[in-house]
C-alpha cells in the first residue's frame, strides 16, 4: 500500500469517526432532561430511564470527547466533554470516602456503591485526557487525587499490582463486577490493563516519579506474569502472588488490545531496553491473534483456548482493537500482511459492524455476519470509547 492509499484510508476513518460515530453519541445519546448522557439506549436508540448509570460508560465518553480534539478543536466537543465531566467529577465522585461509584441512577442517586478497581481507572484515564486536551489543572488535581486513592488503598506493596474491588469505605474487598469472582479473590489480566493505561496517560500530564515506578512495574508484570510466554496470550485471572487461576482461555480483543497498549505505555517511559522489549512481546501477541482468530471474512473472533477458537462472536470492541494492533504490529516490523490484516478488518467494520440506519456500531455479529439486535447501542459497557479510540489511532498510524 503506498503513501497515497494510507492517506486516503485515514480520511476515509476520518469521515466515518465525524459522520457515523460520534452523531450518535452527540445525539441520541445526550439526555436532554435529566442531563448527562442516557444510561442505556436499544440498538434503535430508545432510551430505558430505569437502567443505571455506569462509571465505565461515563467515563468512557468523557474521555472520547476529550481525545477527539487531537483531530478537531470543535466548540461542540468541548461541551459534551464538559457535560460528561460534571457527572463523572461531581456525580460519580464519593467526596467522603473518595473514588468512584459503581452505578448511580438516571437522577445521579447512588445504586451501587463499591469501588471497583476497573472502573477507578477509567475515572483517571478520562480525567488526564480532558487535561491534556483542555488545560484544566483543576481536573488534573482530581486525577491526581483518585489516582492517589486507588494507589494508596488498592494496591498490594507485597506482590505488586491492585485488588479487583473493595467496599465503599476501601476496607475490605468486594466482588469483582467485571469477572473472576467465581475463582475466588483474584486479580484480573483486564483491570491491570485498564490501571496501566490509565496511569500511563497521567504519566503524559503529570510526569511523577512514584507515578513512572507504578507504569514501569505493571508493565513488568505483564511481561512477567500475565502473557504465557508459550502461547503469545494473556492470562486472565491471578491468585494475589500472581500464580494463574482458571482454565487456560483467552481473548482475542485483549490480546490485540494489549498488544498496542503496552507499546503506548512504554513509550511514554522513554526506556529503550523496556521499549524493544515490549515490542517484541507485542508483535508476538499480534502474530498470534492473526494465525488464530481471522476470518476469511474479515472478523475477529471473540474467545479462544488451545490455539482455536471456542467462541466465534465478533464484538465490536473486538475488531476496533484488532484495527489498532495490526496496524501497530505493521508499523513496528513493516509487515504487509499485518496492513493487509488491519484493512480486511476495517471492511469488515464498514460492511457488518457499523449500523447504517441508526449510527454507531452494532454491539456484536455472529459467525454469518448477522448483528444482534437485541443488544444496546448504549449501555454501562457500551460506550463511543473503542470504536472512536480506534478511529483516531489508525489515523495517527496511517499518517505517521
Amino acid at each position: 500500500m503506498e503513501a497515497k492509499e494510507r492517506i486516503a484510508w485515514a480520511e476515509e476513518i476520518e469521515r466515518h469517526l465525524f459522520g457515523h460515530i460520534l452523531p450518535f453519541w452527540a445525539g441520541p445519546a445526550v439526555d436532554r432532561e435529566a442531563g448527562g448522557f442516557h444510561g442505556w439506549l436499544s440498538v434503535t436508540g430508545e432510551p430505558d430511564p430505569t437502567r443505571p448509570r455506569g462509571l465505565v460508560q461515563n467515563t468512557r465518553i468523557l474521555w472520547t470527547f476529550a481525545a477527539v480534539t487531537d483531530l478537531r478543536q470543535e466548540a461542540e466537543f468541548h461541551a459534551l466533554a464538559d457535560r460528561a465531566l460534571e457527572w463523572v467529577r461531581d456525580r460519580f465522585w464519593d467526596a467522603d470516602y473518595r473514588g468512584g461509584y459503581w452505578h448511580l441512577d438516571r437522577s445521579g442517586r447512588v445504586r451501587n456503591d463499591t469501588k471497583q478497581v476497573y472502573g477507578q481507572a477509567f475515572g483517571v484515564y478520562a480525567l488526564a485526557q480532558y487535561h491534556l486536551a483542555f488545560g484544566a489543572p483543576e481536573v488534573l488535581d482530581r486525577a491526581r487525587s483518585w489516582y492517589r486513592t486507588v494507589d494508596s488503598r488498592a494496591r498490594d506493596a507485597g506482590h505488586g499490582g491492585y485488588g479487583e474491588a473493595f467496599v465503599r469505605d476501601w476496607s475490605r474487598p468486594a466482588p469483582s463486577l467485571v469477572g473472576g469472582s467465581h475463582l475466588g479473590t483474584v486479580k484480573s489480566m483486564n483491570t491491570h490493563l485498564h490501571v496501566l493505561e490509565a496511569w500511563a496517560t497521567l504519566y503524559c500530564a503529570w510526569p511523577d516519579e512514584d507515578l513512572r515506578r507504578r507504569v514501569r512495574e505493571l508493565l513488568e508484570l505483564f511481561l512477567d506474569r500475565i502473557v504465557d510466554p508459550s502461547t503469545h496470550h494473556l492470562r486472565a485471572f491471578f491468585r494475589p502472588d500472581w500464580q494463574p487461576v482458571g482454565d487456560a482461555s483467552y481473548t482475542y480483543g485483549h490480546d490485540i488490545e494489549a498488544a498496542w497498549l503496552l507499546c503506548e505505555a512504554a513509550e511514554a517511559l522513554g526506556e529503550p531496553d523496556l521499549k524493544r522489549r515490549v515490542e517484541r512481546t507485542a508483535v508476538q501477541m499480534a502474530g498470534a491473534v492473526l494465525a488464530e482468530a481471522m476470518a476469511p471474512d474479515g472478523g475477529v473472533a471473540y474467545e479462544g483456548r488451545d490455539g482455536k477458537v471456542t467462541r466465534t462472536d465478533r464484538d465490536w470492541w473486538v475488531q476496533a482493537e484488532a484495527l489498532v494492533g495490526f496496524l501497530h504490529a505493521w508499523r513496528l516490523t513493516g509487515r504487509e500482511r499485518f496492513l493487509q490484516a488491519a484493512r480486511r478488518v476495517w471492511e469488515f467494520i464498514q460492511t457488518r459492524v457499523a449500523d447504517p440506519v441508526h449510527g454507531d456500531w452494532f454491539w456484536r455479529v455472529n459467525e454469518q455476519g448477522q448483528p444482534d439486535r437485541s443488544l444496546p447501542k448504549s449501555s454501562e459497557w457500551k460506550a463511543p470509547y473503542h470504536s472512536a479510540r480506534a478511529c483516531l489511532e489508525a489515523i495517527r498510524r496511517l499518517r505517521d
